[in-house]
């Protein structure tokens, strides 16, 4: 479903992603982790089109991404980042159907939608009557999922969408965001730097230092089987990380 080929990134002579290749498949879910600066962050707003890469191509089913091709291919992403990165001046519901008015919808074909994802990431309708300033951060990130759905995309793509949270609400919608690509079964991509987020969600998680990913596997694999120094340096500074392998 992802596919990159040679893609790399340098800002003023300052390389942040080497060439990089990587294939995430249709219903797969991969954790991006490593430090901050590493290029997780980089990596993630190449493949949803906010960063141009200087080389390399990125393809999305098949199709590859280009400045043609850039205004459909976002159509087929769900993207998600910290507090939901919601309009402060429209109602969360608002957020939540504005790529889908604009795309046409009819109005009961959008209440119908809403209805559906309301129940799915257990959202109540009287929050979405709310502007993101009046709900919590947990609920902000629910309705930045809410929206991120809304035109039932082939990949989602999240970018340290609990970061900012308390560990209960983050505990919550962790248990939550797993029921629902699980039932999705949507491809994912996740940047996190909790290896326990990681561990939970990803079907395998990648690690990367600055600027390159080191390796590819699962918790078990990186644990016993690190490829670099870097990984046994980065698992090591992650405490308890031995409970959730």
């Amino acid at each position: 479903m992802i596919s990159l080929e040679g893609v790399c990134k340098s800002y003023d002579g300052r390389v942040v992603l080497v060439p990089t290749s990587l294939e995430v498949g249709a219903a797969e879910r991969l954790a991006i982790i490593g430090p901050s600066g590493s290029g997780k962050s980089t990596l993630l707003r190449i493949v949803v089109g906010l960063v141009v890469p200087d080389r390399g191509a990125i393809r999305i089913g098949g199709t590859t991404l280009t400045p043609l091709t850039a205004n459909d291919l976002r159509l087929r992403l769900g993207y998600v980042i910290q507090e939901g990165g919601l309009f402060p001046h429209m109602t969360n519901e608002a957020n939540v159907t504005l790529l889908a008015r604009r795309r046409g919808w009819s109005p009961a074909r959008i209440e119908a939608r809403v209805r559906e994802l309301a129940e799915l990431v257990h959202v109540d309708r009287a929050l979405l009557t709310r502007y993101p300033l009046q709900s919590s951060g947990g609920e902000r990130q629910r309705v930045g999922l809410m929206r991120a759905l809304m035109l039932d995309p082939d990949v989602l793509l999240l970018d340290e969408p609990m970061g900012s949270l308390d560990p209960m609400a983050r505990a919550r919608l962790q248990d939550e965001l797993l029921e629902v690509t699980d039932r999705l079964a949507k491809c994912v991509l996740l940047v996190t730097h909790d290896v326990a987020e990681a561990a939970m969600f990803g079907h395998r998680i990648a690690v990367m230092r600055p600027g390159r990913i080191v390796q590819i596997g699962t918790l078990r694999d990186l644990i016993d089987r690190p490829s670099d120094p870097f990984v046994v340096e980065f698992l090591r500074a992650q405490r308890g990380v031995e409970r959730v392998a």
